[in-house]
């Protein structure tokens, strides 16, 4: 077992404390009024504690007490599978519109929101927990932990599955993966995740509900596909390159009703980064959250909960007014580029009661913004639009106002620091960019609305340009 401790940076303040103190019940005393449900850190199947197994299971047998979400999904998921060989082929669906229906494919990013659909729902009724992932190219024996009876095991008789474990095959291996996320084009990479076995193979080698179209009706499902996304993940952070034609998606097209309420329009190229909606995947012991914003767009407490090591930095920003905690059995590391700001509520919590299936709950450490002292004075910047010495000029900061990401060209190549700052002077974000006129600033959609500035510097630290920009 790890060592249980929470590791701040030198140039933090904050010190754990063994008390627990009144704000406390304030925090829980407002939040008490709200729905509360969490972000996520998903990790391997093999990596949840038995308190996560346990609340985890007691979720998925609660979600079919009452509106029932895991066969409205199953029944969605067949109703538009896939119309290729109907009467209607030219009908929207969800599988197979690749390689020569480019403008109707929504394969990855459709699961994607189905999981996220499926782990809200889940975290309505326990916001600590999250979805898992099931590695199927490394974890393939039929009588693993993933088929114990602490797990996915008694689903296949209680919900009537008809598994037939190792029954079909091929499982993908390591091999596949790796191949996969060299694949350089994104529908090709997609075309090659959907047909073969890093996706398929799951679903024919469980057998039961999985290898048709009412899939989503096994809870492995949502193991699979979480891991599916993982795969996404991996290859977009290599590649930066997902994008999709189409906009909009169905069930997910700001139409659809499921308990009374609507389901909200999701353009799949909104959601191409985990990082949107607040989802994070740990590996091997580790979870790095990074290059995120905290919004409580989604959750009013984001719970980030995971048993071995959490990181955080490289741009993970609390913003005044919001709520965020970081919860870990074993260890926290809080890094440069992480930032806890004036006004918001932030809590670093070492789980200490996890020893089984059951949590009175862990000694809390609550200090809002416990990492600096530093008060912030309004800043001005002055807008410019040409520069002296010859050095490149700024053409476009385009959109303004934006949403989730900016893009700055140049009129010739450079080597340059783009900075944003907020108008209280703090910088939120910094990237380098290397012999290029095309800088793109992403992930920039969980900041406030209000007015921020981009600034553009050479290597040497020489302010080229400053833009104020608008945050919609």
């Amino acid at each position: 077992m790890l060592p249980k401790k929470i590791i701040y940076n030198k140039n933090f303040s904050y010190r754990p404390m063994g008390k627990i103190y009144s704000t406390i019940a304030l925090i829980f005393g407002i939040l008490a009024f709200q729905p509360i449900m969490g972000q996520s850190i998903r990790k391997n199947f093999t990596e949840m504690t038995d308190y996560e197994k346990a609340e985890l299971v007691s979720a998925f047998y609660q979600l079919r007490t009452g509106p029932d979400l895991f066969n409205d999904l199953a029944d969605f998921h067949a109703q538009f599978f896939n119309f290729d060989n109907t009467a209607t082929p030219e009908a929207l669906d969800l599988h197979f519109n690749l390689p020569g229906e480019q403008e109707r494919e929504i394969f990855l990013a459709w699961h994607r929101r189905q999981m996220f659909e499926m782990e809200q729902a889940v975290q309505d009724i326990n916001p600590e927990i999250s979805l898992a992932y099931w590695n199927s190219a490394v974890n393939q024996s039929t009588t693993g932990p993933l088929w114990a009876a602490d797990l996915l095991g008694p689903f296949d008789a209680d919900w009537s599955l008809n598994r037939n474990l190792g029954g079909n095959g091929p499982m993908p291996t390591p091999a596949d993966i790796t191949n996969l996320l060299a694949e350089t084009d994104f529908f090709t990479f997609s075309n090659i995740l959907e047909r073969q076995a890093v996706h398929r193979g799951a679903h024919v080698w469980v057998g039961g509900a999985m290898p048709t179209p009412l899939s989503p009706r096994d809870p492995v499902f949502y193991f699979h596909h979480s891991h599916v996304d993982k795969v996404w993940d991996d290859w977009e952070e290599i590649h930066q390159s997902s994008s999709y034609i189409t906009t909009s998606m169905l069930r997910y097209d700001g139409t659809y009703v499921f308990d009374g309420q609507t389901l909200p329009l999701v353009d799949p190229n909104d959601i191409t980064d985990t990082r949107s909606l607040g989802v994070f995947y740990a590996d091997g012991g580790l979870a790095e959250l990074d290059n995120y914003i905290v919004s409580n767009t989604y959750n009013p407490e984001e719970i980030f909960y995971y048993q071995f090591n959490i990181q955080a930095g490289d741009n993970f920003l609390v913003p005044n007014g919001t709520v965020a905690r970081f919860e870990s059995v074993n260890e926290i590391n809080l890094q440069p580029g992480f930032e806890a700001v004036a006004g918001s509520t932030f809590e670093a919590l070492i789980d200490t009661e996890n020893g089984g299936t059951s949590k009175a709950g862990p000694v809390r450490v609550v200090k809002p913004y416990p990492y600096s002292e530093k008060l912030f004075e309004p800043i001005v910047w002055e807008d410019t639009d040409s520069l002296v010495d010859d050095m490149p000029v700024i053409i476009t900061a385009h959109p303004n106002p934006f949403t989730e990401k900016i893009t700055i060209n140049l009129s010739k190549r450079t080597d340059c620091i783009i900075e944003v700052f907020n108008m209280m002077g703090m910088k939120i974000r910094e990237e380098a960019f290397q012999n290029t006129n095309t800088l793109v600033i992403k992930n920039l959609y969980g900041l406030s609305s209000g007015f921020y500035v981009i600034r553009v510097t050479d290597g040497t630290g020489k302010l080229l340009i400053a833009k104020r920009v608008i945050k919609m």
